[in-house]
């Protein structure tokens, strides 16, 4: 048993102790996920991965709220996040700039594998182009988009819904968020 195991296992007892059910099901990342209590399975198999040490801290709090989605916080507006910034930025965010027409080209194949069941996106919205994902159920994150022009370079901007923090804490959010930048990035280069 690796280290992650133990740490998923642990949050696991606690969510199946305080309630009477066999299993979780949801999306996460795109991808059916089945939380039961001697593990996290995707497609059948047994995740050890640190994205199922993120799973089994958000079941454990998943459904005590309803999401809230706006308005969108950054990253230093949550709590305890000082350390978490420059690393943020540098693996959630700066990964996507080179990738910006891209994202833009396979935009509807990203929401609809990451977004939510219903366009949510305000034609309101600042940037070249955004959209919302919710790479965990409760957990939405947006994402502003701008172009290359001759004054500027492309940029990538990720928010998260406003109680996000209700659902895991400020660290994990932060790797949730690298998480679906990666998937993103899959998708794209598909």
């Amino acid at each position: 048993m690796n280290g992650f195991e133990k740490l998923i296992l642990d949050n696991l007892k606690e969510v199946f102790e305080k309630r009477d059910i066999d299993e979780i099901r949801f999306k996460a990342l795109g991808e059916e996920c089945i939380v039961k209590p001697d593990g996290i399975f995707f497609s059948g198999k047994k995740d050890t991965s640190a994205i199922s040490v993120i799973i089994s801290l958000y079941v454990k709090n998943h459904l005590d709220y309803e999401p809230v989605l706006e308005p969108f916080i950054s990253i230093k507006d949550m709590p305890d996040s000082m350390p978490y910034r420059e690393g943020f930025h540098a693996n959630a965010e700066l990964p996507l700039v080179p990738y910006v027409q891209k994202i833009y080209e396979k935009r509807d194949l990203i929401t609809d594998k990451l977004g939510p069941d219903k366009d949510i996106n305000s034609k309101d919205d600042v940037g070249d182009f955004s959209f919302v994902l919710f790479p965990l159920p409760k957990i939405a994150l947006k994402y502003i988009f701008y172009f290359a022009d001759e004054e500027f370079p492309a940029s990538v901007t990720c928010l998260f819904s406003k109680n996000a923090t209700l659902f895991l804490p400020t660290d994990p959010l932060a790797d949730l968020a690298e998480y679906t930048g990666k998937k993103i990035l899959e998708i794209v280069n598909e």
